[in-house]
């Protein structure tokens, strides 16, 4: 074990200031193998002077996550009780603005720096990291279809690892802890067309359609005609493949369209399954108003998207998930959606609340990942399975904390049928 003066001892003061606490909840190592922090605690590894010189220049969030996506912090552990630590010592999984330090707090991390070797020019950011942040109108259809390639045009044979067969990439429905992960899948697939109420020969949107597999099930097990639409190529090449596969290519028509194009309405039900997310807080009542116009009177929308649970936030574009992640993806409030919603003209039928689901979800993908590292990496590089590791495993941990949430809201445009006066169609 280190002495009070090694690099490590110094790593945990200096990691301290950064997430605002006196202490943190951590063992951490340093370059020079010395070890600071209490024994049985989640391991955090710093394997070079340069990860500290990444806090100082971005002291919080943006510092610590291009450290662990260049590999020059690590945590070898359990990655979920090591980011748990982080988090409740800091805000690592808020969305929100990270604390800056004060003036004397940046003196003694410079202080720090200066001991350990680590004062230098700003290290430039992994590759990794979306150059598309800052790039051109916020939300114009330019800028959108940039963030959806650099999330999701990563590679098939990638998101394939870590989805697995079913190739669903949003929560999954479980009946316990014990359910498999493409049984949960299939149940979330049949529970949307359940609530969206389908029946042979309807016609139905898929708005952000990913590789393909609500439109397939929704036409192989219900009769309808769906047209997905998506921005991604590469999602679009392999779920025309996956179309023509099961032999649906009279029923299913895959499109590289934004939803702000379509012009083949009306259709009888629309799905938007973990695409609204995308949309933006400014584009909210535009994308409402366009999907109503796109349904016949009497037609569904179920809008099933991620929220934010701990209050009003606008989003730090210096933190984690926009800038590796999800570039100008925007979380609402469950009320700010159904306050949109319904501004627009929907009726409410019926909301909701996934947020365990999501959380068994994204455990399950961490777990693919990481059975499957090797094959990932061969995929992907070190550095971009890195940001998927961090990815999944925090979001996990605040959808566990209550942070996040993700649910499902069904509404319906007025006139044709009355909805039913129970529940009982789809539960």
């Amino acid at each position: 074990m280190g002495t009070p003066t090694n690099a490590a001892s110094r790593l945990a003061e200096a990691l301290a200031i950064v997430l605002g606490t006196p202490e943190i909840p951590l063992r951490l190592q340093a370059w020079d193998g010395s070890e600071s922090g209490p024994a049985g605690a989640p391991l955090i590894v710093f394997r070079s002077r340069r990860a500290l010189r990444r806090i100082l220049w971005s002291p919080g969030q943006l510092g610590l996550s291009r450290a662990y996506v260049s590999g020059e912090i690590d945590a070898p552990g359990d990655v979920f009780a090591s980011f748990a630590a982080l988090s409740s010592a800091g805000k690592f999984a808020e969305p929100g603005p990270f604390r800056r330090p004060t003036v004397r707090e940046v003196g003694t991390l410079l202080g720090t720096a200066i001991r350990l070797g680590a004062l230098g020019p700003n290290p430039s950011p992994p590759p990794e990291e979306a150059k598309v942040v800052r790039s051109g109108r916020r939300h114009s259809k330019k800028r959108d279809a940039a963030a959806i390639s650099h999330h999701y045009d990563v590679g098939n044979d990638f998101y394939a690892l870590v989805l697995g067969p079913s190739m669903v990439y949003s929560c999954a429905v479980w009946n316990d802890e014990d359910t498999a992960l493409e049984a949960a899948q299939e149940a979330k697939l049949d529970l949307v067309c359940r609530k969206l109420g389908l029946e042979q020969g309807m016609r139905v949107l898929d708005v952000g359609c990913g590789w393909g597999s609500f439109a397939i099930h929704a036409a192989r097990h219900y009769g309808a005609d769906v047209v997905g639409v998506t921005l991604s190529t590469e999602q679009a090449a392999l779920a025309g493949k996956r179309v023509a596969d099961a032999g649906l290519t009279d029923r299913v028509d895959i499109r590289v369209q934004d939803y702000r194009d379509i012009e083949v309405g009306p259709f009888d039900a629309i799905s938007s399954i973990g695409m609204s997310e995308h949309v933006g807080r400014e584009q909210m009542p535009h994308y409402v108003s366009r999907l109503h116009s796109l349904l016949r009177p009497g037609g569904r929308l179920l809008n099933h998207a991620i929220s934010w649970n701990a209050g009003p936030t606008d989003p730090d574009p210096d933190s984690f998930i926009p800038r590796y992640v999800f570039p100008d993806g925007e979380m609402l409030s469950l009320g700010d959606t159904l306050s949109a919603l319904e501004a627009g003209g929907f009726e409410v039928l019926d909301v909701e609340a996934l947020r365990r689901h999501y959380a068994l979800t994204l455990r399950a993908w961490v777990q693919n990942l990481e059975e499957r590292w090797t094959e990932v990496v061969a995929t992907v590089g070190a550095g971009r399975a890195r940001v998927w590791r961090l990815y999944m495993a925090a979001s996990a941990l605040g959808f566990e904390s209550g942070l996040t949430g993700v649910n499902q809201v069904l509404v319906q445009r007025a006139g044709g049928a009355e909805p039913p006066l129970r529940r009982t169609g789809w539960i």
